[in-house]
């Protein structure tokens, strides 16, 4: 199959930006589908428009709070659409983005994705899953999230991962699905080592004049399986630089 044209559901946001630019790089016709542009996956507004004549959905769309019930019913309307518009427009497959250790989950917005990727499985459509570490991007977030001059951030183990490189890996997949190992529609991207959220914190608090203090993260949904390494990457995840550091040289 030739894919020439995609449609990137979430198009606007931080994830979004990149897969568009990493599509719009290899040539490919972009459809963007945000509210911004017009096309609603909730209520369906625009949204047969926006996948006519579309090969392949890539769906970064993402609810804006933490709470699982209300980023429950946002995934699960969204995946109802895209298959069902999708289905309709003659669409050939969804590639989606989702988050290492969400079949691990069991609260929070990570039990909300797991809710996601099982009602993506379980539609019309054929759908690969790349489940990634958390984004270099989402150190910020959890910046802009303080209160007051100090910020508290769980000194929890992850494997920061660049939203640059989860956007082209995500195109890959959507370009050449390929066989995904071992044997599911689902692979994993990470960055290239193990780090600790509040760390990589206090290195992006020190360019802002921001105090980092690590917390053990209770109260947090799933802490005590996050510290023992359950969001971690399988042995068969792609690794991607930059490291966070390395990263955030990079940044102006």
């Amino acid at each position: 199959m030739s894919i020439t044209k995609f449609a990137v559901a979430g198009a606007t946001g931080r994830l979004g930006r990149h897969v568009v630019d990493v599509l719009a790089e290899r040539g490919h016709q972009v459809v963007r589908m945000s509210r911004a542009t017009g096309v609603d996956i909730i209520t369906g507004e625009g949204l047969a428009e926006a996948l006519t004549e579309v090969d392949v959905i890539i769906d970064v769309a993402s609810w804006h709070a933490s709470e699982q019930e209300g980023a429950t019913e946002f995934f699960r309307t969204s995946a109802r659409n895209l298959h069902e518009y999708g289905q309709k427009a003659g669409v050939a497959q969804i590639a989606v983005a989702s988050i290492i250790g969400v079949d691990k989950a069991t609260a929070g917005f990570l039990a909300a994705k797991k809710v996601h990727e099982e009602l993506l499985l379980s539609g019309p459509l054929p759908v690969r899953i790349l489940r990634a570490a958390q984004f270099h991007e989402f150190v910020g977030q959890l910046l802009d999230w303080r209160q007051g001059d100090v910020a508290h951030i769980p000194a929890l183990p992850t494997q920061l991962v660049a939203c640059r490189a989860l956007a082209e890996e995500l195109v890959g997949l959507a370009l050449d699905p390929g066989e995904p190992a071992p044997g599911t529609p689902i692979c994993e991207i990470a960055g290239p080592r193990k780090e600790i959220l509040a760390e990589a914190a206090a290195l992006l608090g020190a360019r802002r004049g921001i105090k980092v203090v690590g917390v053990d993260g209770s109260g947090m949904p799933d802490a005590e399986i996050a510290a023992e390494g359950g969001f971690l990457p399988s042995p068969h995840a792609k690794l991607a630089g930059p490291t966070f550091q390395e990263w955030l040289d990079t940044q102006p």
